[in-house]
């Protein structure tokens, strides 16, 4: 008998031997009746003549897929890297958000007038990527509201977005330490502090961050902080992390940006110096007992730090 005609008849055999209420096939039915085989018996040996016929083979299962390495990275993933990358600068910042999503999402942000502007005319400066997205200056501006903060600290300015956001935030009597190496950016920043009426509040530091931290523990100024924010070198995030604990109080927040790095932390074929720095330091902060942490997928990734205890 042909394969595929057995086939088709074990198939039909196969049904009937499983289910009493269907009637035996016609070619069976007849076979068993002259060798005078009662229903139970027919239906033993429709079972078992449902085994292929010899010198044929089953059918081969299917094989099973094969699952991507994790020790490669696709063409896809750099792509969606570099696309990540350039909706940061188009000022659509949020990893894995669509752009009508994005602008769904801008559409319900309280967003001062004043950083409106910032924000517009920072999209066309050179390194517009760097700009805080607004749903995180919401967010940090609810945290200093929430802690009560008076006194803060920002490290890596840029144009000001965030530490303008922060600014707002704070009471009249309240003080924002703004570090930021870049005399172009920091202009802006200031304009700005100007235009929405805070520039009293913030104390701008135009040095190296580490220098400037390091001067406030020298004045006496160690765990007299309720707020940091850390946007800047991506290789100086451990130093800076250190010198920030020592400088907010117990229950303060430190928060880091970027630490998702537009999805290359992911990546294992991405080792750049910024990347493995970000890596080294998220793994390092999982394990720091010093303080609770929250990882949060909003903008390039922010990791909100509580501190627990002093030194």
């Amino acid at each position: 008998m042909p394969l595929e005609c057995w086939r088709k008849s074990a198939n039909a055999m196969r049904r009937w031997a499983v289910s009493p209420s269907l009637p035996p096939p016609a070619a069976f039915a007849a076979a068993t009746l002259g060798l005078g085989v009662g229903p139970p018996q027919a239906r033993a040996l429709a079972s078992a003549a449902t085994s292929p016929p010899l010198g044929h083979c089953s059918p081969p299962c299917p094989r099973p897929r094969r699952r991507r390495s994790l020790c490669s990275s696709s063409p896809s993933s750099a792509a969606m890297t570099a696309l990540a990358v350039e909706e940061a600068r188009r000022g659509r910042k949020q990893l894995g958000m669509d752009p009508p999503l994005y602008d769904y999402l801008l559409s319900n942000v309280r967003e001062h007038p004043v950083l409106r502007d910032l924000r517009e005319e920072t999209a066309s400066m050179r390194g517009s990527q760097m700009q805080v997205s607004p749903a995180q200056a919401q967010l940090l501006a609810m945290l200093v509201q929430i802690l009560g903060a008076d006194r803060c600290i920002e490290v890596g300015v840029y144009t000001g977005y965030s530490s303008l956001a922060v600014a707002l935030a704070l009471p009249e009597s309240g003080r924002l330490v703004a570090c930021e190496r870049d005399e172009r950016s920091l202009e802006v920043a200031k304009r700005y502090y100007q235009l929405a009426g805070v520039a009293h509040k913030v104390d701008v530091k135009h040095t190296l961050a580490v220098d400037s931290l390091r001067s406030l523990l020298e004045c006496g100024e160690a765990s007299s902080y309720d707020f940091a924010f850390v946007d800047a070198d991506k290789r100086m995030y451990e130093e800076y992390f250190e010198l920030l604990l020592k400088l907010v109080r117990v229950g303060g927040l430190i928060v880091m940006d970027n630490v998702l790095w537009y999805g290359r932390v992911a990546d294992p074929l991405v080792n750049d110096p910024n990347t493995i720095s970000i890596r080294d330091f998220n793994k390092k902060l999982l394990e720091d007992k010093r303080v609770t942490i929250s990882m949060v997928p909003i903008g390039d990734g922010m990791t909100i730090c509580r501190k627990l205890e002093d030194d």
